[in-house]
């Protein structure tokens, strides 16, 4: 192997990484793609033991990547894991764009990776959707924007999914909601955290992730909450990964609902929600 692709894994398909292009035409690579494989892999990292898991149960895994975009991601999957199996196992992909989603769906017929599906639907159309099965294994969320990562954390509720594996994005939302309401508790100190409009951004992107740990605890998940390094050009590297362990779910409630009332968000206690 040359020196230019040292880096690519033997079981790696060429052709796949000069689609997505990491690799140029002529097989080579560059510091900038160098860069993007590297990220790739390191993510690849932390759901790849995921899957071994669920395959040992001898289950066909049932994967969905929730704001797909060119579906980098689902295809890195596919190529270093599924397309071994050769079962039943799938990874649909989920996005709005229908160019994007028609050349996913070429790319996949290309390379013959026949257990790879996309689906123009938003993630909060997909909850309901019929073309996807009742019940998932896994779902990710690779810069979900905004409230598009809390949809796919509910998607995944409502799919009893075992893994839940999402690196959030531009969450305006609470911070929005922080803004509004911070005349209405201004005897408290506490607003000084969010007083400040930058510090508003920063502390609604903050508590935004804190909620939807809690949330998924409150359903029995167990979470852990690490930074993808090697993610220098992007400041949300925020990496949250969940299983579902069946622990006990009334403090993070209890927590959730504590938090929600102390920083005078109540209105979004629906986008958090916790099922009695």
């Amino acid at each position: 192997m040359s020196s230019k692709t040292y880096e690519i894994r033997p079981d790696q398909s060429i052709e796949l990484l000069k689609e997505l292009h990491i690799l140029t035409r002529d097989g080579k690579m560059n510091q900038d793609s160098r860069r993007k494989l590297k990220q790739v892999y390191h993510l690849f990292q932390f759901i790849e033991p995921l899957l071994r898991e669920l395959k040992s149960d001898g289950r066909n895994v049932t994967l969905v990547d929730h704001g797909a975009g060119k579906s980098y991601l689902g295809f890195i999957l596919y190529d270093l894991f599924f397309k071994s199996l050769h079962d039943g196992s799938h990874i649909f992909g989920i996005e709005t764009r229908d160019e994007l989603v028609e050349k996913s769906r070429a790319l996949a017929q290309r390379l013959g990776f026949a257990g790879m599906s996309f689906l123009n639907l938003s993630v909060a159309d997909s909850i309901a959707s019929d073309r996807l099965p009742p019940a998932v294994d896994i779902v990710t969320a690779l810069h979900a924007c905004d409230t598009a990562t809390d949809d796919a954390i509910r998607f995944a509720l409502k799919k009893a999914a075992r893994y839940v594996v999402v690196v959030p994005c531009c969450q305006a939302e609470v911070a929005g909601v922080l803004r509004r309401n911070k005349g209405k508790s201004l005897g408290s100190a506490l607003t000084e955290i969010w007083r400040h409009p930058l510090h508003t951004r920063e502390f609604g992107s903050q508590i935004t992730n804190v909620l939807r740990c809690l949330q998924l605890e409150a359903h029995g998940y167990q979470v852990s909450v690490t930074e993808l390094v090697g993610w220098e050009h992007s400041m949300k590297n925020e990496l949250i990964v969940a299983q579902y362990r069946d622990l006990p779910r009334r403090r993070p409630a209890e927590r959730l609902d504590e938090i929600l009332g102390t920083l005078g968000i109540d209105e979004l206690r629906e986008r958090f929600f916790v099922e009695a």
